[in-house]
């Protein structure tokens, strides 16, 4: 095996693929990546037996063949690399790697070592705008069960074109809150329902934050069946098995008619909230709101026994009646953080319903905190 590349586009791939390989006790295989070269192209594969990426790496080939390395020492030498052209070659057991003055020789393992890696040439096949797909997945990630005491849960919940509607409904809870993102479709009309894992999910927004493209491609290429996704895109590939289960059916809890709702600067709020936290029981996190329309106001109390208390009054338009309630700061928080409009909806019904945000001028998003009971 043997191959000349550039150190930007080693670089690059290493830092896709190098994500998903890690230590494993039980198989130490899994922190190699495998390089595989044939006449055609080079791939840089990871796989951590849940999800695999198999990078593209643009090369010229000398010699065919392959090899697996440690991933995070591969890395780490060509991310110290001065020069712009590397080599590669295969030497016995040891990868040999140089770049203008600097050499070095890697020990690893023969490519018949590495798990193989699934393959799914039939299923389902969509085509979503790559920037709306990370968009979308980093809105909802943030709301996946921590745990996997109930794994449905800690996947997030993928429909296509579900309920007569064409597009991809994302979405993610915990069962304290809830995150909703919708998008279009470009192609593909099947529907069909499924759980990605959250570790899966991660690693899509990483690759298609990092994927070497240069701006002709947009589309993500989606491909399923009833135990694998697989998503293309610019020169990466990544394939996943998904959750085996059923996905709650989280609609029934998104409330449709509200005593009252208020709008307010999503900024502002958000520096409120980090300021009442400080005044908050660690673990309970209560920050209490008052919405009061008479002042056109939302009041942000918080206490704590330990640091003191807090009290503010935001400025917001409000609409229907006076109410109360009292929330996770962390949750509001998580939630704010993903609504990118100047002004956020805040609507509610009492204090013992959910509470629905989501961004002014924009139905794609919303997110649901459940109250804290007093």
């Amino acid at each position: 095996m043997k191959l000349t590349c550039t150190r930007e586009n080693l670089s690059q791939v290493l830092g896709l693929v190098g994500g998903v390989a890690g230590k494993n006790i039980n198989l130490p295989i899994l922190s190699n990546i495998l390089i595989r070269v044939d006449n055609q192209k080079t791939e840089i594969i990871s796989t951590n037996l849940e999800v695999a990426i198999i990078a593209t790496l643009r090369s010229k080939v000398d010699e065919p063949g392959s090899f697996t390395v440690p991933a995070r020492t591969l890395t780490d030498f060509v991310n110290l690399l001065s020069g712009e052209k590397v080599e590669i070659e295969l030497q016995g057991n040891e990868l040999a790697v140089t770049c203008d003055r600097s050499t070095t020789k890697i020990k690893g393992s023969p490519a018949d070592d590495f798990p193989v890696v699934p393959t799914l040439s039939e299923g389902s096949g969509y085509l979503v705008s790559a920037e709306e797909l990370k968009t979308g997945l980093s809105q909802v990630v943030s709301a996946l069960a921590r745990n996997d005491i109930r794994p449905e849960l800690s996947g997030v919940f993928c429909g296509f074109n579900i309920g007569g509607n064409k597009g991809l409904v994302l979405a993610a809870t915990d069962s304290y809150r809830l995150a909703e993102k919708k998008i279009k479709i470009s192609q593909g009309d099947d529907e069909i329902k499924l759980i990605v894992p959250g570790r899966t999910a991660q690693e899509i927004i990483h690759t298609l934050s990092l994927a070497n493209t240069d701006g002709s491609e947009t589309g993500a290429r989606i491909l399923l069946n009833s135990n694998q996704i697989v998503v293309n895109y610019a020169n990466i590939q990544l394939v996943s098995r998904l959750v085996d289960g059923q996905y709650p059916d989280y609609t029934q809890i998104i409330p449709k008619n509200f005593v009252t709702t208020a709008t307010v600067s999503t900024n502002q709020l958000t520096k409120e909230i980090k300021a009442a936290a400080l005044f908050t029981t660690t673990g309970v996190n209560a920050v209490s709101f008052s919405l009061e329309k008479e002042n056109n106001n939302v009041v942000i109390t918080s206490t704590s026994t330990q640091t003191g208390e807090y009290k503010s009054q935001l400025e917001a338009e409000i609409v229907g009646e006076n109410n109360k309630t009292l929330l996770n700061h962390r949750y509001l928080h998580d939630g704010l953080s993903n609504i990118k409009t100047p002004n956020t909806v805040f609507k509610m019904i009492n204090a013992d319903s959910p509470c629905l945000f989501t961004p002014q001028g924009d139905e794609s998003f919303l997110y649901i905190v459940m109250p804290i009971r007093q």
